[in-house]
């Protein structure tokens, strides 16, 4: 019986082996996407390619334009202020955009609540920017409150997507 021992662990390691060798993938082409979509971790992709600097595409890929609140708050936390700070970058590297600030809120509270609090989110996120050298007059602001919801939900992880500003670039200023 001992004798088997040593075929047994051979076959073992035999198909172990080959198993590996199986799984060793190969690069399979698809047609839709175009030829230098290989699927590395660092590939652009598909369809975002040529996105031009200064672009609004840039600002919505490279930059971020929602900035996101905790529960009944208005205040920016540290997470928002890296992708404010983003902003900032962008507009004065790019100052023929003007900054359109909508403010979201999907918080417990009635409806003028809720404008209320989406009002001074936006608010807070414009100060922040004008205060990162942004001029005021690139710029305006409008609280929205639960007008505008991504998601229409209960659970706390949904409901945070409508807790928001969303900063969108225009051409001109609107009022």
């Amino acid at each position: 019986m001992t004798g088997l021992m040593p075929f047994a662990r051979a076959s073992v390691l035999a198909c172990a082996l080959a198993l590996v060798a199986s799984c060793t993938s190969t690069k399979l082409e698809n047609p839709g996407l175009p030829p230098n979509a290989g699927g590395q971790t660092n590939d652009p992709a598909a369809g975002f390619a040529n996105v031009q600097p200064g672009s609004e595409e840039d600002f919505i890929l490279n930059v971020g334009r929602r900035t996101y609140f905790a529960k009944g708050s208005a205040e920016i936390d540290d997470t928002a202020k890296v992708t404010l700070d983003n902003q900032i970058a962008f507009l004065t590297k790019y100052p023929r955009w003007y900054a359109k600030i909508q403010g979201f809120a999907d918080d417990p509270g009635g409806d003028a609540k809720m404008v209320a609090l989406s009002a001074k989110r936006a608010d807070n996120v414009m100060n922040y920017l004008a205060a990162g050298g942004i001029d005021r007059n690139r710029m305006w602001a409008k609280g929205y409150g639960k007008e505008r919801i991504v998601r229409d939900c209960t659970e706390r992880a949904c409901q945070v997507q409508n807790r928001r500003v969303i900063t969108n670039l225009r051409d001109s200023r609107e009022e």
